[in-house]
């Protein structure tokens, strides 16, 4: 039904009747709140298909000294995310890796869509409008505020970091995904590694149009702004789990069924049939190519030499 294509994070089965959606994913940015972030971003696929999620397989890959309490956090936060989401762990496979300087999950979703009942990345037509749900880097702002809460304190203070951290609470998308395919939308894309510019090029790649961005508008909180300063990072290049993509007609009632559920939702561009992307701002418009990269790992990797 759905095959494996540039900006597509899920395949799409045909089991005979109801459609069975599949996802995966690892974990690699981080070694803190890994379980947690294992079975979100792996359901957040899914979801960008406007699927209902039903499990999740893990794969553990562990240092040889890594201690079993440590393996107890893992599966605890594992468990909290799962519940939170109204999925089950279905199983999965953990084993002790030689030479491994870290932890490694890699989460494999499982969900189910009814027949005709799905999104994809490329339904994307010229005139619908560019949305983004809640706000940009939320991810990367939680995982900067942990990795660097030592560096961040001294300079903005334990509330501004202790708030960015939290942000990883928020990076579940699945009530968007849903609420989407229910309202009418054209498609979706959960935003991750490379933040909106990846995003907004992947979305217009896979559905062969063009992309007005209006960079004024993109949603920024305060807490990520400031750390992103701090740390010299670009905010519209950082991870963004907790963001959705949307593409819409102008006339659809997205921003109400939105509003409704209390979520946030901007407006942030309009697709165009020249299949390139233009940066709108200040009242002018150009042409650009952005230069796919990850911000967290450019910080990371500056930050240890």
């Amino acid at each position: 039904m759905l095959h494996a294509s540039l900006g597509e994070d899920t395949a799409i089965v045909d089991l005979g009747g109801e459609l069975c959606v599949l996802s995966s994913d690892p974990i690699t940015g981080t070694s803190r709140d890994i379980g947690w972030l294992a079975v979100h971003i792996s359901v957040n696929d899914i979801a960008a298909s406007g699927a209902e999620p039903v499990g999740i397989l893990l794969t553990i890959l562990l240092p040889a000294d890594f201690s079993g309490t440590d393996m107890e956090s893992i599966m605890s936060e594992a468990s909290a995310a799962a519940e939170s989401l109204g999925i089950e762990i279905l199983g999965g496979h953990t084993e002790f890796t030689p030479y491994l300087p870290q932890p490694v999950i890699v989460g494999t979703a499982v969900g189910k869509a009814p027949r005709n009942g799905y999104l994809s990345t490329k339904g994307a037509c010229p005139g619908d409008y560019l949305y983004v749900s809640k706000a940009l880097a939320l991810e990367g702002t939680a995982i900067l505020a942990r990795e660097f809460e030592e560096e961040l304190i001294p300079l903005l203070g334990e509330e501004i970091v202790r708030k960015g951290a939290s942000f990883l609470k928020e990076i579940s998308v699945m009530k968007e995904g849903i609420l989407s395919r229910k309202a009418g939308a054209h498609a979706l894309h959960d935003i991750t590694e490379g933040g909106i510019m990846a995003g907004a090029w992947e979305m217009m790649q896979a559905s062969g149009v063009g992309v007005v961005l209006e960079v004024e508008s993109f949603p920024l909180r305060p807490e990520t702004m400031l750390i992103c300063q701090t740390l010299e990072a670009d905010p519209f290049y950082l991870l963004s789990s907790g963001a959705m993509l949307i593409a819409c007609p102008p006339e659809n009632v997205l921003l109400q069924v939105f509003s409704q559920n209390g979520i946030e939702l901007t407006k942030i561009g309009e697709f165009v049939a020249s299949g390139k992307m233009f940066l709108r701002r200040n009242g002018n418009e150009e042409e650009f190519l952005p230069e796919i990269h990850e911000e967290l790992w450019r910080v990371l990797e500056r930050r240890r030499r």
